[in-house]
């Protein structure tokens, strides 16, 4: 099922614009931990580290952002909805409590989620990642069922690799993983899929036709 409805089409904006929204708040939180990670500051008798703080200025950010994007394109995907909601609740659990390891939390759940999710598709034999992605990128069906599983065990992966790095890493660690590794890893992915691209993709002629 798609993400936008018919009377409501995705309106196109300036790529640059788009890019900035999507990882802007991302980029801000690195650099507001960066300078505010050895600061403990006393709000209401309570002390609060930098990290605790940072976070609670990026959980209105990414509402800010995802807003905007939003009310710019008509329209927000599965992931970016899912993605605002566990960063709403898991930040909100992190400021509240006064304990990072919430925030540090919301990727394991969220790759988890999404990899259950593709599970259950291919439980059914079904790819929910061409709902999502085949304007983007027509393939034949076996290529998306090969994307799928390919997937599917890549954010499993990625929900372990944040596990085994909060847990067992600095909180720096971490922050430099969520930033950067995080965002890597997925291009990584798609970029060596390159093959599957090319054997299954459908060319725009034969779609026509």
């Amino acid at each position: 099922m798609s993400d936008q409805t018919p009377d409501q089409p995705e309106k196109k904006i300036n790529p640059m614009l788009k890019m900035g929204l999507e990882l802007g708040p991302i980029v801000l939180f690195f650099i507001g931990y960066m300078r505010l990670k050895d600061q403990v500051f006393t709000i209401g008798g309570t002390e609060y580290q930098g990290f605790i703080i940072v976070t609670a200025l990026f959980v209105p950010l990414l509402i800010l952002t995802t807003g905007i994007l939003w009310k710019l394109t008509g329209h927000l995907s599965k992931m970016q909805i899912m993605t605002l909601v566990l960063v709403i609740v898991f930040g909100g659990l992190t400021v509240w409590l006064n304990d990072p390891k919430f925030i540090k939390m919301k990727p394991t759940i969220l790759y988890a989620a999404f990899g259950g999710i593709l599970a259950v598709g291919l439980a059914r034999g079904q790819s929910y990642l061409r709902h999502v992605m085949e304007g983007m990128m027509p393939l034949e069906d076996e290529g998306w069922m090969i994307l799928t599983k390919r997937l599917m065990l890549f954010f499993f992966g990625l929900a372990i690799a944040n596990e085994l790095v909060w847990r067992l890493m600095s909180e720096q660690a971490w922050v430099n993983f969520k930033t950067f590794g995080l965002t890597a890893a997925v291009f990584g992915f798609f970029m060596t899929q390159s093959k599957v691209f090319s054997e299954y993709g459908i060319e725009e002629d034969e779609d026509a036709e």
